[in-house]
């Protein structure tokens, strides 16, 4: 079974006594990745729960949870001084559970490896009390590095660490070349592991539809409140064709029917549940002109292309920002609709999104991050521009 790049970082934490707690959208692998740390524990007490799964769920209906411990304790074959490892699948169905991950992580010591595939309602699920005492890791669609290796196209060594390479810039024609059908393929049909392992075209697309049928069966009906399913897919059908532009939410809530309160809640609702992001404008210091606003992106590209038409610029826009925010905090700078960097990394590098760089767009880049104190401004062209300053999407 294949490995994602984030196994390695956790493999370094499962000897912490915190709890371990991995989210992401569905289907993208968090099972998967979450019985691979399973099987890398050796001769340790280790329990696998299912918490889609009600007897799973029963071992840890009780009021006292020293009970608990003892249910435990037994179902792991009961040899004292011994590490126990818990890990539960899907948590956010018993919202408890965050009472006894406290109470059993502080007085026995328990070490739990849990997932959960909403920050939506993980953040409300976490007591503070769990401050201190959990880290969170979030598992995305494959990036393009592990898109290759799941297409046996690089090792797992090759995929590297979630650090933006500092190779970054060694981009040749020929790793271009090489990889370019690659990247097609991967801006059309996303990252989702079920979709890239499937050859046949056709039923890549009906995963996806699947995947997003799944959104509504499982994410709408549990982790919200909300009642009318088909405002918020008719929000969904709005989002597409604004990939990449400022959001007007005044205009939104005036084309779906509803006021400006409950659009902020559907699109905080689409962003904890993963299936967009909300990328927020760079600003330093306190400037009106540059104030507020910010453009949506969705987390997958294929699931993006599956809900609604965009075209070559916007998916490509799309991909790369999901490409670079796996290493990172992302920004745009927008100013008076007189200057405008598409992507700002880690407030360290600025980087412009072009099917087709051409040198006046690596100039006028590098003129407006020299005043925003930024010295490192690269264009991310998609066709391949053999001059400095500009980038291939496939070396990272």
């Amino acid at each position: 079974m294949k490995k994602r790049a984030l196994f390695s970082e956790l493999t370094r934490y499962l000897e912490k006594k915190e709890a371990l707690i991995i989210t992401g959208m569905r289907q993208v692998g968090k099972t998967t990745l979450m019985r691979q740390l399973y099987d890398h524990i050796d001769n340790r007490g280790k329990l696998w729960f299912d918490f889609e799964n009600p007897l799973d769920v029963k071992t840890f209906e009780d009021i006292d949870y020293n009970n608990i411990f003892k249910r435990l304790h037994s179902l792991a074959g009961g040899a004292k001084g011994k590490q126990l490892f818990v890990f539960i699948d899907e948590i956010q169905i018993f919202p408890e559970i965050t009472k006894v991950i406290k109470y059993l992580l502080d007085h026995y010591h328990i070490k739990f490896i849990v997932t959960g595939s909403s920050n939506y309602y993980l953040k409300n699920l976490f007591p503070e009390s769990l401050s201190g005492r959990k880290f969170l890791f979030q598992l995305d669609p494959l990036s393009f590095k592990e898109y290759l290796y799941f297409q046996d196209s690089i090792s797992y060594d090759e995929i590297g660490s979630r650090q933006l390479p500092v190779a970054i810039r060694d981009s040749s024609v020929f790793t271009h070349k090489k990889f370019e059908t690659n990247y097609d393929d991967f801006l059309h049909y996303g990252g989702f592991p079920a979709v890239i392992l499937e050859k046949d075209k056709d039923i890549k697309r009906q995963i996806l539809k699947n995947i997003f049928a799944s959104f509504f069966e499982k994410d709408l009906n549990i982790l919200s409140d909300y009642k009318d399913i088909q405002e918020l897919r008719d929000l969904l059908l709005l989002l597409v064709p604004r990939v990449g532009s400022l959001l007007d939410v005044t205009r939104i809530a005036s084309e779906l029917g509803v006021n400006r309160p409950k659009v902020y809640a559907y699109l905080e609702f689409l962003q904890g549940t993963f299936i967009i992001k909300l990328l927020p404008r760079y600003a330093k210091g306190i400037d009106r002109s540059v104030a507020g606003g910010k453009k949506v992106y969705f987390n997958d590209t294929g699931l993006l292309k599956i809900i609604g038409n965009v075209n070559d610029s916007q998916l490509f826009e799309n991909g790369v920002v999901n490409q670079l925010g796996a290493y990172g905090k992302v920004s745009f700078y927008h100013k008076r609709n007189t200057e405008e960097i598409d992507l700002i990394w880690e407030n360290k590098a600025a980087f412009e999104i072009k099917l087709k760089g051409v040198e006046s767009d690596h100039a006028r880049l590098k003129k407006i991050a020299s005043k925003l104190g930024i010295k490192d401004a690269s264009v991310i062209s998609k066709e391949f521009v053999d001059k400095d300053g500009f980038i291939s999407p496939v070396v990272f």
